[in-house]
């Protein structure tokens, strides 16, 4: 559900770029906002209680987690806080560098919750396991996508810098 959910959120966000919403005038921008919305929707996932039963829960993530991570409900919780977190980071211009390659090396912790879930056959809200071969291109995209956000946003050295430089007028 989580693909659909970026595909979709990136061609509407570009479509807005195409209408002239500037902030979506690029697909790199429209991709940063695009695995914001997926992240809210995946990061609220973490705090629902169990006996919710139209969306996964808590319960479903920390059955998720491999056995040799210490706390296991602690760390869906602060997972889910760095997904937010990170969801923030993409959108507002001035952390979109560091939202997007921190997202990307929390993608990669989280593989091996992936990997475990699949391999174990661990349920996710009440359906059967979605296969390894699912999972890693998933994983993949998603990081591909923080990577793109991150190289795409302005660096805030280089911004300072154009700041700062004197505009000069060329003089009659």
């Amino acid at each position: 559900m989580t693909t659909p959910v970026l595909i979709i959120a990136l061609l509407v966000l570009r479509g807005l770029g195409a209408l002239g919403v500037r902030r979506f005038a690029t697909w790199t921008a429209s991709g940063a906002h695009a695995l914001a919305v997926m992240l809210v929707m995946t990061a609220s996932a973490h705090f629902v209680p169990a006996g919710v039963t139209v969306m996964p829960t808590h319960a479903d993530l920390v059955a998720m987690v491999p056995p040799f991570v210490p706390a296991p409900g602690l760390t869906v919780y602060a997972t889910g806080v760095l997904e937010l977190l990170g969801a923030i980071g993409l959108v507002l211009t001035r952390t979109r560098r560091a939202a997007g390659f921190g997202l990307a090396v929390l993608f990669l912790l989280l593989l091996p919750a992936n990997v475990y879930a699949a391999v174990a056959d661990v349920p996710f809200h009440g359906e059967a396991a979605s296969p390894l071969w699912q999972r890693i291109p998933e994983q993949v995209l998603y990081i591909g996508v923080a990577l793109a956000a991150a190289l795409s946003a302005p660096d805030r050295a280089s911004a300072a810098t154009r700041q700062t430089e004197p505009v000069t007028a060329a003089l009659p």
